[in-house]
């Protein structure tokens, strides 16, 4: 393993793209430590504590601790993702951007132009509901006003354009995902944080006799959920092909069989994060509104842990599963490439019957992925705050009444054990990872699971 690990710096290319991703890592993390001006930030760390098994705490899980703090990096990477969806979703009902879309590399790169405007736009209503929101909830603002409500824009802002850069320059020119990247470096640093959680209710005896089998408990179950994870991402659909023979020139090409791997979680993290900042856009904005006798109850039943948002997240996490496969997929080309190139699935005619086969298996185990990916992103939320339905309306909430109360109200659990967190760091490890392996057998060198294999020269058959 030492010798797999020590090839990575042995290729130049490589070895600077992994120090260019961790430089820009480092800035990241540098600006999670300057302040907002204006801000008391004693006071609102202390709320956040307070509030730590909440909505907010979830907020604060994606900009890795900074919304406690209030940096210039709070805003996080939330209101580029927001704004890619937004664009995505508008590419499918508005003729215009689809067209812009199947112009190849001159259309892509107008739509990430109006990503970032629209990403401009997006974090400055979100750092002026945070400002309002700030000014309202106490005595967390030092002087309040429309000067402190333009800085808080400027500053909050012009970091979360910094990190959109950050993160599209690692994608550009370091390995991995940039976005993806960011994300997984703010929760890994919110690690040690949830092991001192752990080690402070095993020191205060938090549930009485039975602390000690609930940690043996939790520590089981987070690894099992690891090996789930890893074993629903590594699962693929392999639907087998069968390339006819043909004769070019004086060669006999194809003939051979192979298979089309379909994965079970195609969308990787990103249905989560994308339900996840949908939902996080309102509360954001509303937070200030939160008291107001119109808006109140709204967003209140759109708090983390109510049936309604739970509703929404588990909706909105099936529907994001299925558009992102949408967009990186396409059976009607995968088709079609294969009956150019003299490839049939057996027992399945060519063309339009091949593209509807391969589109009733694609829609079979996205629904698949995308239930595992709701039990995976619910963990959190039911062992932090518990299921609230006891908030129904009516007699049905009467009903949950009954219920223990580590069921309604969760066992206030740190998050980072479990869920929305756990399904991150394991899937960008992953995916990094893969793209460091393929960087290797790319260049001849041993990969790091043992089936990589290496890919032998010309000189090695001599």
């Amino acid at each position: 393993m030492f010798e797999k690990l020590a090839n990575i710096f042995r290729v130049p290319d490589l070895r600077k793209r992994i120090g260019f991703t961790l430089g820009l890592l480092a800035v990241y993390r540098l600006g999670g430590h300057i302040p907002t001006p204006g801000v008391n930030a004693d006071k609102l760390q202390q709320f956040f504590e307070q509030n730590r098994g909440t909505f907010l705490g979830f907020v604060d899980l994606f900009s890795g601790g900074q919304l406690r703090r209030l940096t210039i990096f709070a805003l996080g990477i939330m209101p580029y993702i927001t704004a890619s969806i937004i664009l995505q979703l508008l590419t499918v009902v508005y003729e215009p951007l689809a067209k812009l879309q199947k112009e190849g590399e001159l259309g892509r790169k107008k739509i990430t132009q109006w990503t970032r405007y629209l990403t401009f736009g997006l974090s400055a209503v979100q750092s002026f509901g945070i400002a309002i929101g700030l000014e309202k909830a106490g005595d967390f603002v030092v002087n309040p006003g429309w000067g402190f409500r333009l800085m808080t824009m400027l500053t909050l802002t012009t970091g979360s354009v910094f990190i959109m850069w950050l993160g599209e320059q690692i994608t550009e020119r370091g390995v991995g995902n940039g976005m993806s990247l960011l994300i997984f470096a703010g929760i890994v640093v919110g690690l040690p944080r949830g092991v001192a959680d752990l080690i402070d209710k095993i020191k205060t005896d938090a549930w009485g006799a039975f602390t000690a089998p609930a940690m043996i408990l939790l520590i089981a179950l987070m690894i099992v959920i690891v090996a789930f994870i890893v074993y629903v991402e590594r699962s693929e659909r392999r639907i087998p092909v069968q390339y006819a023979k043909r004769v070019v020139g004086r060669k006999v090409m194809g003939g051979q069989s192979t298979h089309l791997p379909l994965r079970v979680n195609a969308g990787g993290v990103m249905p989560v994060i994308f339900a996840s900042s949908i939902l996080t856009l309102p509360q954001t904005v509303g937070y200030g509104l939160r008291n107001n006798r119109y808006f109140g109850e709204m967003i209140h039943a759109l708090g983390w842990g109510e049936p309604l948002y739970t509703f929404l997240y588990a909706v909105g996490i099936i529907f994001f599963a299925y558009f992102y496969v949408s967009i990186v997929f396409n059976p009607n080309e995968v088709a079609d490439n294969m009956r150019k190139y003299g490839g049939f699935i057996p027992g399945i005619r060519p063309g339009k019957r091949t593209a509807d086969h391969i589109n009733e298996i694609l829609t079979r185990i996205t629904l698949v992925g995308a239930l595992y990916l709701i039990i995976i992103s619910f963990i959190p939320e039911w062992m932090i705050t518990g299921i609230h339905l006891n908030h129904l309306p009516g007699a049905v909430g009467a009903f949950f009444e009954r219920l223990p109360t580590w069921v309604t109200n969760g066992l206030g659990v740190n998050f980072y054990f479990g869920g929305t967190s756990l399904l991150i760091v394991v899937g960008v490890a992953m995916d990094t990872v893969t793209q460091i392996e393929a960087q290797l057998i790319m260049r001849h060198y041993d990969g790091f699971t043992p089936r990589s294999g290496r890919i032998r020269g010309r000189r090695n058959w001599s």
